[in-house]
């Protein structure tokens, strides 16, 4: 069982608290049945439910969202031999409950700058608690939105100090998840698997046709008729992490580089956007390799 244990702010809605559970188990008949005659027994109204079995995995993934007044420590107790029945992996959280958040990045601010501005006027469900870059390139944009800004450089030799200053602000900032907005240093293994399943990255989806320097530039050259981006969870295998949310633009001959790079920064934002949010609202599963996303 898995389950955050960070008190709400969020005030009660007539009927008790607004709840989100998420569960994964190997499925089989029941489940659905056993969850939501539990939730009733305890007065619970369930308000949103989706679910999905999965033929390849063999696994059932759900989210419900329900409002009851039973105190959240008596709704896990009660749930926990539901779960132990179903061998379920489950989580039990207050629905718009802001998400601690760490967004790291380099010397492009147009991802730091759009999740800030969405999580300050469209209620993006993410509390920023910090942003951390290896330049000091980002700094008054963080202090524009009054969020801490931490400069920890990053040079082969200093890379092992660097990613255990990180960790250190993970822990005493109580960060739930790591946003990688265009942050251009590649994370350790020992890193990936000290975060699993907490970090999310962002990047153009050209590769793997054009790596390195100026992909746009590249792209442009060989005539691309779509650009776009990909949002995934970090994983040791580079940009290959299980993919929460992609996203495209179509271009024709009449573009010019500096255009594909324009386009390709609003691509990333939405995509990144999209990924974040699922992730803060509990929306996204994982299965093995892929994601299961109830929009």
């Amino acid at each position: 069982m898995s389950s955050d244990s960070l008190d709400s702010t969020q005030p009660d809605l007539p009927g008790g608290t607004h709840w989100v559970l998420t569960l994964s188990c190997p499925d089989r008949p029941g489940i659905v049945h056993a969850v939501a005659g539990l939730l009733a027994e305890h007065g619970g109204n369930i308000t949103e439910s989706q679910q999905f079995g999965d033929p390849l995995s063999g696994l059932f993934f759900m989210r419900v969202q329900v409002t009851a007044s039973t105190p959240r420590e008596e709704l896990e107790a009660a749930f926990a031999p539901v779960a132990r029945q179903f061998a379920m992996d489950w989580s039990l959280d207050v629905v718009g409950r802001p998400v601690r958040t760490l967004v790291m990045g380099s010397t492009a601010a147009h991802c730091l700058n759009d999740l800030a501005f969405r999580q300050r006027s469209e209620n993006l469900p993410i509390e920023l608690v910090a942003v951390v870059s290896n330049h000091t390139v980002l700094e008054p944009l963080a202090d524009f939105y009054g969020i801490p800004f931490h400069h920890v450089p990053v040079t082969a030799a200093t890379k092992q100090q660097s990613e255990a200053r990180l960790l250190e602000l993970v822990e005493e900032l109580d960060v739930e998840l790591v946003v990688l907005a265009r942050y251009m240093q590649i994370l350790s293994d020992d890193l990936c698997r000290a975060l699993q399943g907490r970090v999310i990255n962002i990047h153009h989806s050209f590769l793997p046709s054009f790596k390195g320097a100026r992909p746009y530039a590249q792209a442009h050259d060989r005539g691309v008729k779509l650009i776009g981006a990909t949002a995934h969870y970090v994983t040791g295998d580079l940009d290959e992490g299980p993919i929460i949310e992609q996203d495209v633009e179509r271009v024709d001959h009449s573009r010019h580089v500096e255009d594909l790079v324009a386009l390709g920064q609003d691509v990333e934002r939405r995509a990144l956007a999209r990924a974040v949010r699922w992730h803060a609202e509990h929306r996204v599963l994982l299965d093995g390799h892929r994601t299961i996303v109830f929009r």
